[in-house]
């Protein structure tokens, strides 16, 4: 079996704290990391605050084998992701001539290209951008850290752009079944199974059905098919030998 890869998401913005934005891009980004092979095991979420920015930031860059960073890279004074991405990594910052080139190609007229545009521009020494012709401003990769966009529609083509470069490892593969259960009517039975089978990951999920009574899927996890088969089977076992009065 290969290597597990991992991944960490740090979500940068006052807006999305406060409530103002509401955050479009984790689950996106979770779905397309689990999709490729990568386990996303943690999501943090910080203010523009250069410290606590570095801080978290180092904290998932040393946990995990990738960083995905979301937000606080525009033109405005706000924008401080790539400063604080370049002191995290003590390396310099400074206009990329690459990108200024194309921000000239693209704001032609005086005075378009002004200071807070040219911020965009300013990318860490030695990081890898991360752009194409429909992206102006662009993102960047240094190290394991890959910082995007906050905007949902160019974080997603950035998403495109680097995952082909990401190494990944063995998928994990899932399975569900609607219990018809409450889950305080399978917790038992369900931690014997979890316990059996300590090669997946058993998770319960209750909702209200169309019934509107409490109801239960259940989902088994693993990177090993058999594994994961042999559990599903003793899930469905054990639902099958239930006997629940639902009233």
């Amino acid at each position: 079996m290969s290597e597990i890869v991992t991944a960490g998401i740090l979500v940068i913005g006052d807006e999305i704290l406060s409530g103002r934005t509401k955050d479009k891009n984790i689950g996106f980004i979770a779905e397309y990391l689990t999709n490729i092979g990568i386990d996303l095991r943690e999501v943090r979420i910080v203010a523009d605050d250069e410290p606590d920015i570095i801080t978290a930031l180092d904290a998932l860059r040393d946990r995990y084998t990738y960083v995905f960073t979301t937000g606080g890279i525009g033109p405005t004074h706000d924008d401080i992701t790539a400063d604080a991405v370049a002191r995290a990594f003590g390396v310099p910052i400074d206009h990329h001539p690459e990108v200024v080139a194309r921000f000239k190609e693209r704001f032609k007229n005086p005075g378009e290209l002004n200071e807070a545009r040219l911020r965009m521009a300013r990318i860490p020494d030695g990081a890898e951008l991360i752009q194409s012709a429909t992206i102006m401003a662009p993102g960047f990769k240094i190290g394991n850290v890959i910082v995007m966009a906050g905007v949902p529609s160019i974080m997603q083509a950035m998403m495109d752009i680097v995952a082909p470069k990401l190494k990944s490892g063995v998928k994990m593969l899932s399975d569900s079944v609607r219990a018809n259960a409450r889950e305080g009517d399978i917790g038992g039975p369900l931690r014997e199974i979890a316990a059996a089978h300590p090669d997946t990951i058993i998770g319960s999920y209750p909702f209200l059905d169309e019934n509107q009574k409490p109801n239960t899927n259940l989902v088994v996890r693993s990177r090993d098919p058999d594994k994961l088969n042999a559990a599903m089977a003793a899930v469905k076992e054990m639902l099958a030998g239930l006997n629940i009065t639902r009233s």
